[in-house]
């Protein structure tokens, strides 16, 4: 559950085929025997050689780490913003050695899987005032993601890119990163507690989506999966109460696209579980699951759930995230 008050620190971000082979030649015609009358003969087109090269297939686009299917995969990760601390781990310190705190945490949770670290960067950030446009959000830059995504390659990670979408449609924000999203290593994740209606500030109540809304979302991501050949891509949606996503039973999986509900209740560990079996409850078919630690508020009064007892949650959480 990120706060709202993320406007200063986007004020600190940093300034933000396969070759195609000719393969023939061609010979001059024969002439006639010699002496005689007639005209020489046509041309006739040479034989590739047994040793010209064939076209070969171009490499399918695969996770970071192998494979097009994400089922092989526990992902953990960080989510934050350069600058603000308040919002996550990924807003302090060095980035490099932030990433490989996530590997190691990542093995930790992988359990009967293959880890695979996330960078979770917030590219649209819910604030508490209207701004020039009257949007409550602001976009992170481009160089500021690019820097993330260089990270992400360099660790093979993958990076999703978090959206706070405000009074804006949370698919439009998605479309606004389409750039990024064409890359097999880059994924969305959605903060609808972010997502205001008219009239609605965010922190002063929760915002909401809808199961058709996610639906149209999955649906755009799709298209980019199916366009560019994609391995899977995971659509994350952090629900903090049931009301904030509304009529999930319209929620419709997408070919390509991993659907994941992440838990985003804070406190003690068994409020943190009733909170799971609250939101884990009824769930679609096809609809993954996930759960969220807080670092600093889970431990106010109380202490962070340890590996064993997160995996130990029904059904196993596909993705661990920390803030």
């Amino acid at each position: 559950m990120l706060a709202a008050t993320a406007a200063a620190g986007v004020g600190l971000l940093a300034a933000g085929c396969g070759d195609e082979q000719a393969g023939t030649g061609s010979r001059a015609g024969a002439q006639g025997a010699k002496g005689s009358a007639g005209p020489s003969e046509p041309a006739k087109p040479a034989k590739p050689s047994a040793t010209s090269p064939s076209p070969t297939a171009r490499p399918r686009p695969e996770l970071p780490r192998g494979g097009r299917e994400l089922s092989r995969y526990r992902l953990v990760g960080y989510c934050g913003l350069p600058g603000a601390a308040a919002l996550g781990r990924l807003g302090t310190g060095d980035l490099d050695q932030r990433v490989r705190q996530i590997e190691k945490t990542a093995r930790a949770y992988a359990a009967d899987r293959q880890p695979q670290p996330v960078l979770e960067l917030l590219a649209t950030v819910a604030n508490s005032s209207a701004g020039p446009d009257g949007t409550y959000r602001s976009r992170t830059s481009p160089d500021t993601i690019r820097r993330f995504h260089d990270m992400a390659k360099r660790h093979r990670a993958l990076l999703l890119l978090n959206i706070q979408p405000g009074r804006v449609s949370a698919l439009d924000e998605v479309k606004a990163v389409r750039e990024w999203l064409v890359h097999p290593d880059v994924g969305i994740a959605l903060d609808p507690e972010w997502d205001m209606g008219p009239g609605e500030v965010p922190g002063d109540s929760y915002g909401h989506t809808s199961g058709a809304e996610l639906t149209d979302v999955a649906r755009y991501l799709s298209g980019i999966v199916e366009e560019h050949d994609l391995p899977q891509k995971p659509l994350v949606f952090h629900q903090v109460a049931v009301s904030v996503v509304r009529d999930q039973s319209a929620l419709r999986p997408q070919p390509g696209v991993v659907l994941i509900k992440s838990a985003d209740g804070i406190g003690s560990p068994g409020m943190k579980r009733d909170t799971w079996r609250e939101l884990v409850k009824d769930k679609p078919d096809g609809l993954h699951t996930g759960f969220k630690l807080f670092y600093e508020e889970d431990t106010e009064g109380s202490r962070l759930m340890t590996p064993e007892e997160v995996l130990a949650l029904r059904p196993r959480p596909d993705y661990v995230m920390f803030e």
